[in-house]
């Protein structure tokens, strides 16, 4: 073996002893990063909508004719809509480091495998489906469809958040059938709630640009369709905290549920007696990821506590 070989053999190895063989800080903390970097997404590209920038740069993929950055003609709106693109790089960073970080305990932790290639995967998915939305000229249900990609995501790194906390998914029930199935509705209600907000979105004054069509529903009517299953959650939520607290099940997840659906309810109720101020809707989508996220981690806590209480993922070290 040549002495160029063994260096890189040498650099191999050191970079695989690295890797992390187990849970530690470096796992949670690129799990949250994960998850954090979904929100932020959600946040940024309501921005891009917010200020009228959507077609900041009015091609894909470059940003303008010619040019792969935003240029000083595009002025403002190129600037908000190339930083939320530049924002790509940065969630691949973050997803190569997570796929990394879970790599040598793929064979006990094939959960976390998953996801973190699932999330490695939807990232030329969600830029191509971003880059049809400016093509389509931002056509309502292209940049819906683009939203409810993002909350998939979101769900996924929710899920990765709790998995590496929890570890692997249990077999058996944790709950009360009553309970599992209040929650599960809960669930689906969230899901039309979600669908119901993008429409409701598409047919409101935020297009990302003045002269992007709408989607034709009536503002008024769509907006008070969505608030319906919005309140059924909310009801449905609070029996779950009762539930839990009379049960003695875990309550943490169900409160920050509700926490997050008062915020939104009340975020939705003065964006809508206000004239849709753009920061109030800005808010309220972020609080649609966070709710996701949130009901993400409630539909987790219905597996069995044995099953949870296998030998933690801190005590599931791998051999080099």
């Amino acid at each position: 073996m040549s002495n160029a070989q063994a260096t890189s053999m040498g650099v191999i190895a050191r970079v695989w002893s690295w890797l992390p063989a187990r849970i530690d800080r470096r796992v949670r903390f690129i799990a949250w990063a994960s998850l954090a970097c979904q929100l932020l997404l959600v946040g940024t590209g309501g921005l891009v909508r917010l200020t009228g920038s959507g077609l900041g740069c009015p091609t894909w993929p470059e940003c303008t004719a010619g040019s792969i950055v935003t240029t000083p003609e595009m002025g403002f709106h190129g600037i908000i809509e190339f930083g939320n693109r530049l924002l790509t790089f940065v969630l691949v960073i973050i997803v190569i480091l997570a796929f990394f970080a879970v790599f040598r305990m793929r064979k006990v932790r094939r959960d976390l495998f998953w996801l973190t290639l699932i999330q490695a995967l939807s990232i030329p998915f969600q830029a191509v489906l971003g880059g049809i939305s400016v093509l389509a000229k931002l056509n309502p249900y292209v940049v819906g469809s683009h939203f409810i990609v993002s909350m998939v995501l979101v769900r996924i790194t929710a899920t990765l958040v709790y998995r590496v906390y929890h570890g692997p998914r249990g077999t058996s029930a944790a709950t009360p059938p009553w309970y599992a199935l209040t929650t599960r509705v809960a669930a689906v209600f969230v899901a039309i709630t979600v669908v119901l907000g993008i429409l409701t979105t598409g047919a409101g004054p935020h297009a990302g640009d003045e002269n992007t069509h709408r989607n034709g529903f009536d503002p008024k009517l769509i907006e008070t369709l969505h608030a319906v299953p919005a309140f059924a959650v909310f009801v449905l939520t609070l029996a779950l905290v009762v539930g839990a607290i009379r049960l003695g099940l875990p309550r943490l997840f169900p409160l920050l549920l509700l926490a997050v659906e008062v915020l939104q309810i009340t975020v939705g109720l003065i964006q809508a007696n206000t004239g849709l101020p753009p920061f109030l809707v800005g808010v309220h989508l972020v609080l649609a990821g966070l709710l996701v996220a949130a009901m993400t981690a409630v539909t987790h806590t219905l597996e069995s506590d044995a099953d949870l209480a296998k030998p933690a993922p801190e005590a599931a070290t791998i051999a080099a």
